[in-house]
């Protein structure tokens, strides 16, 4: 299911860059995508509180950094009218890092195989993001002076 639900996530995107992208398309697919990594260390915690709560807390904690300083600076970008010329389909101009949705994909797909391992996962991915969001927000700090 997890596989299906980001294949869906690339379709729609494909489609959406076939047609006519929208402004409301780019609000459902970042929004959707947010709350689908969220979802996923929940549904962890919940399974097994003991062993996964207090992980799955600081892989939610980790993944607000990376969210927010993500969209602070699509905001910021998009009204000084900054734009990428590498990615120009896409809906909003943003920031990259070491922990994008592939990356994101790739661990959460590793907890599902692996779900005695999905604390030492969490911690891992969590400190991954942690660094993902220092480089953004030096990143962004420089483009925006």
């Amino acid at each position: 299911l997890l596989l299906l639900s980001r294949l869906m996530d690339g379709l729609d995107g494909a489609v959406a860059r076939l047609t006519q992208p929208t402004d409301l398309g780019g609000f459902l697919d970042i929004t959707l995508d947010f709350l689908f990594y969220a979802a996923i260390p929940l549904a962890f915690a919940v399974a097994d509180p003991a062993q996964n709560a207090l992980p799955a807390a600081v892989l939610l904690a980790s993944f607000m950094g990376t969210a927010s300083s993500f969209l602070a600076f699509a905001i910021v970008a998009a009204q000084r009218g900054i734009t990428s010329t590498a990615l120009p389909d896409k809906s909003f101009y943003f920031l990259g890092g070491l922990t994008e949705a592939t990356e994101t994909i790739a661990a959460f797909v590793a907890m599902c195989l692996w779900p005695q391992w999905f604390a030492p996962i969490a911690w891992g991915f969590a400190a991954l993001c942690a660094i993902t969001t220092a480089l953004r927000i030096g990143w962004g700090c420089q483009r925006l002076k």
